[in-house]
């Protein structure tokens, strides 16, 4: 088969252990991203299988409509909102996904915690250049940690938050705080004290229209001055320019963030947040970890092998292969 991977921007996966699995198949891998649709076709018109990592790339029925050849899109974790899948099947492109652990994207939450309340970056800096301390920091212990959505990832920040001695509450639907209530967590009373009285707040939910817009301008003015909002999920969580306009209004007080809207990155040039001094930004660095690449990227791999074998697997669009036949 001749497989495309876009969006490879580091240049590493042709360095990944699992990238041998493709082997006996023609490979070509892109360090750019393109969301024009015409140009993106061009790009891929001669390809039978792309392998999506995330969702850095758009796959919609005006795309779909200019790659005939396209038999397989392999998804690297989940499929999302991304993919057209009603698009994909009238075209008789086949989509498998995988899983992952969301450990590194976890691991990444906490550390921009940490970071944000104990102002690592700054310091560091001012150490760079010749200065000594410049801020005081706040310990998390004894803190109120909120976490909204009690999930795959957002079960692993509460488990840190309570090994480091926070009062950990969650928010979510009845099924996520029925499952944190089982584990022995807390409920927040309402959503208005959990954004009022938690000191830091961390976003754990997954992206659907239905949450586009979740957190609101209203959310927002309610937390400390002192409480940092910590989103390592999704930019469109947030209603839009609003954490712009609450940090500079100083509710919360920092925020610390790993996503902008799926339309911006990667960015090429500023953003607002970028500008203000009370917000820590990486580049969606969340599940951007070898072990985890190693295992979003060999599950990928391991659906196209497959594929190409004739013994598909992992397919979200079963009904693809009855129309074609496999």
């Amino acid at each position: 088969m001749r497989i495309a991977i876009p969006d490879d921007y580091q240049d590493c996966v042709r360095g990944l252990a699992c990238f041998g699995k493709l082997a006996g198949h023609e490979v070509t891998v892109f360090h750019d991203t393109l969301h024009d649709p015409a140009a993106l076709a061009e790009r891929l018109q001669d390809f039978d299988a792309v392998v999506l990592t995330r969702e850095r790339t758009r796959v919609g029925a005006e795309l779909l409509a200019r790659l005939p050849r396209l038999k397989l899109i392999s998804q690297t974790g989940r499929v999302a909102g991304h993919v057209d899948l009603a698009a994909c099947t009238a075209h008789g492109v086949a989509v498998a996904d995988g899983r992952g652990s969301g450990a590194a994207t976890a691991e990444l939450t906490w550390a921009l915690l940490l970071a944000s309340r104990r102002h690592l970056v700054d310091e560091a800096n001012r150490l760079r250049a010749g200065q000594w301390q410049g801020h005081l920091g706040q310990q998390l212990f004894g803190q109120r940690l909120g976490i909204w959505s009690y999930g795959r990832i957002g079960t692993q920040v509460a488990r840190y938050g309570r090994a480091f001695g926070m009062q950990v509450w969650v928010w979510g639907r009845e099924a996520s705080t029925a499952a944190a209530r089982a584990d022995g967590f807390d409920v927040a009373p309402s959503r208005e004290a959990f954004f009022a009285e938690s000191d830091a707040v961390c976003l754990h939910v997954r992206l659907v229209p239905q949450t586009q817009g979740l957190v609101t301008r209203a959310d927002l003015a309610r937390m400390k001055p002192g409480a940092v909002l910590v989103n390592t999920s999704r930019s469109e969580l947030i209603e839009d320019g609003a954490l712009v306009d609450a940090l500079r209004a100083g509710r919360p007080g920092f925020a610390a963030v790993d996503v902008f809207d799926q339309d911006l990155e990667p960015l090429q040039g500023g953003h607002p947040l970028l500008d203000l001094p009370n917000a820590l930004c990486t580049p969606h660095i969340g599940y951007v970890e070898r072990d985890n690449y190693e295992h979003y990227f060999g599950t990928a791999f391991d659906n196209i092998v497959a594929f190409a074998q004739g013994e598909p697997r992992n397919i979200v669009n079963q009904e693809v292969l009855g129309a074609r036949g496999d």
